[in-house]
């Protein structure tokens, strides 16, 4: 990746809705050649999308948690995030080397909340689950440091 997309993709990463006008400010190239590289970028799939950071506090959802999940049998196919996709409580879903096959990373309303989820995971996907709750999250959603993967 060229040095001028990797400004334009770390500028990104830490402020999704900054202009046209102030990438180009940013990285001393025209508005054109800016939207040009974007579009560029979203094309080849580095850029996949732009989201709202949301505080879940404010929305309801102040519990957050890990829940690490194995199947009760190995044998069975692994199929959980299909079977576990339409629990919305389940922000992410890890593929995960280890003891467990995934972990979810969940955001629920209280710990009754989240102990009702628990019930729903192991039902859906016949699985046993180990869980950490989060106490605070000092950062989250840092922005990548983009290295220079070009030959020397």
């Amino acid at each position: 990746m060229e040095e001028i997309d990797r400004r334009i993709v770390t500028l990104l990463a830490k402020d999704g809705r900054m202009s046209f006008t102030d990438l180009a400010r940013e990285t001393g190239l025209s508005v054109s050649a800016v939207h040009q590289r974007v579009r560029r970028l979203e094309k080849r799939g580095v850029v996949r999308g732009y989201t709202a950071v949301i505080d879940h506090d404010a929305i309801g959802l102040p519990l957050t948690a890990f829940v690490s999940i194995k199947p009760i049998d190995p044998a069975a196919p692994d199929d959980a995030p299909d079977r576990l996709a339409h629990l919305t409580a389940i922000e992410a879903c890890h593929s995960v080397a280890g003891d467990e096959s995934y972990i979810l990373k969940v955001r629920v309303a209280s710990p009754v909340a989240l102990e009702d989820l628990l019930q729903q995971i192991r039902a859906a996907a016949n699985v046993s689950t180990r869980t950490t709750v989060v106490l605070s999250t000092p950062y989250e959603h840092r922005a990548p440091e983009i290295a220079d993967h070009s030959p020397a």
